[in-house]
């Protein structure tokens, strides 16, 4: 790799047939890019070649190899990780991670895929096609409930240890919410009553954060949070006192009382919020007393076996369509932030993921298919110059997938957080007795 970017080999761009195309594929064994260019009944597309090898890619790519200089290849377990620089520093390399449980998610998930027989977006637009989707669906929603019956369990297991804290973090439409209900749900039938808390609740006023910070400001940061109030409310909740909780008001800014509740012996708390996993939230605090839970999108399914589907494009339409649904947000608005709320993940979210004690992957194999048709009307509208070429790459994207309606999409599903029609919407675990 390195000689070839020394020498600084063109990547020339060529027009050809789609029969043409699927010959050289299927010549190279690549069926499934070969099934999912007739799919789509093109007549003509652009092939890549580097050193009289040719492939196809979703995207547009560099002219030469010499533009490819920032980059470390790796071995790791039984593969090898390729290191490349962020869009914002792209001459610089972030010092290598251990991504162990990172690892063990997407191995997980490549299993349910194979399981599945789901590798790739052509065997998808397949089983839509022959009617074979309904049951890809209920498979993959019956391994999600198996796998927060696992996490359950465990935690169920802690808990005679003296657990009694339950952080649930991750990045933006991860399915955090949902993914709480159901470990509730699954909670309760091993006979613990979680109580649920939102560290949402514990942010500082939004005028004392921009006194304090003024443009600098940063409200995905540990800063932004009360963490003294929110270790005193844990704190006496612990030792069994009566604590009025927190309720912050998002229209005005402000915190205002809550419920006040105590808890009994047999409760744990279940905490979301984005900073569940940073150690410098309970320092000093015993770690048996704490399980915590990293939740995100992780998707193995690949447009084919040398393009894969971006786990960040993945979250971007969860966002998009949920951003609509519920908040009557435009797609603009929607991508005119994502490249902030990326910033604060990588920051606040990211570097913790490793601390967690289990992780959950909420991505399912075939919600793509459901989120294209509701996505894509929003992208279509999209005007401002600037977003114009982001919404140009996710029409693009979806374009190789084959529409699947909502209608067969269980009511408790991680993807019904994001596309409406929730029957966990309203849900609350059983609260204490004096709670509410």
């Amino acid at each position: 790799m390195t000689e070839l970017v020394e020498e600084d080999c063109p990547i020339r761009r060529r027009r050809c047939t789609i029969d043409e195309a699927a010959a050289i594929f299927a010549d190279r064994g690549e069926e499934g890019k070969a099934r999912l260019f007739e799919q789509r009944k093109m007549d003509h597309l652009h092939l890549y070649t580097l050193n009289g090898v040719s492939d196809y890619f979703y995207g547009y790519m560099v002219p030469s190899t010499g533009y490819l200089r920032t980059f470390a290849l790796e071995p790791f377990a039984d593969g090898f990780i390729l290191r490349f620089p962020r869009r914002e520093d792209p001459t610089k390399l972030l010092p290598p991670k251990k991504f162990t449980a990172l690892r063990e998610v997407f191995d997980e998930y490549g299993r349910w895929l194979s399981l599945l027989g789901m590798r790739n977006v052509g065997a998808l637009n397949d089983a839509i096609r022959s009617g074979r989707i309904e049951q890809v669906i209920l498979v993959a929603e019956a391994l999600h409930e198996k796998r927060v019956a696992e996490i359950a369990d465990q935690i169920l297991e802690r808990h005679k240890g003296g657990v009694r804290l339950v952080f649930i973090a991750g990045p933006s439409a991860s399915g955090k919410t949902t993914f709480s209900k159901r470990l509730a749900i699954q909670l309760l039938a091993g006979g613990i009553r979680p109580y649920p808390l939102t560290m949402d609740d514990y942010f500082h006023p939004r005028s004392y954060l921009i006194e304090k910070f003024g443009d600098e400001a940063d409200f995905d940061s540990l800063d932004s949070l009360d963490v003294p109030r929110f270790q005193e409310d844990l704190g006496r909740l612990f030792h069994g006192e009566e604590v009025t909780l927190p309720h912050y008001n998002f229209r005005l800014g402000i915190r205002e009382d809550g419920p006040t509740v105590r808890l009994a012996k047999d409760q744990v708390l279940v905490i979301e919020g984005i900073h569940g996993l940073n150690p410098h939230l309970l320092e000093g605090a015993p770690t048996r007393d704490c399980f915590r839970i990293f939740v995100s999108a992780l998707t193995q399914l690949n447009l084919d076996i040398h393009n894969r589907v971006s786990t960040t494009d993945t979250r971007l339409l969860r966002r998009l369509v949920r951003d609509a649904v519920y908040r009557g947000y435009s797609a603009e608005e929607t991508l005119g932030i994502w490249e902030g709320v990326r910033r604060g993940e990588k920051r606040n979210i990211f570097p913790y993921q490793e601390e967690a004690d289990v992780m959950f992957n909420s991505a399912l194999s075939y919600e793509i298919a459901v989120l294209k048709p509701l996505a894509e009307p929003y992208l279509l509208q999209v005007r401002d110059p600037k977003l114009r070429v982001e919404a140009e790459r996710l029409l693009a994207f979806l374009w190789w997938f084959d529409p699947y309606s909502t209608e067969n999409i269980p009511g408790n599903s991680i993807l019904r957080e994001f596309i409406g029609g929730s029957n966990l919407r309203e849900f609350t675990p059983i609260s204490p007795e004096n709670g509410r």
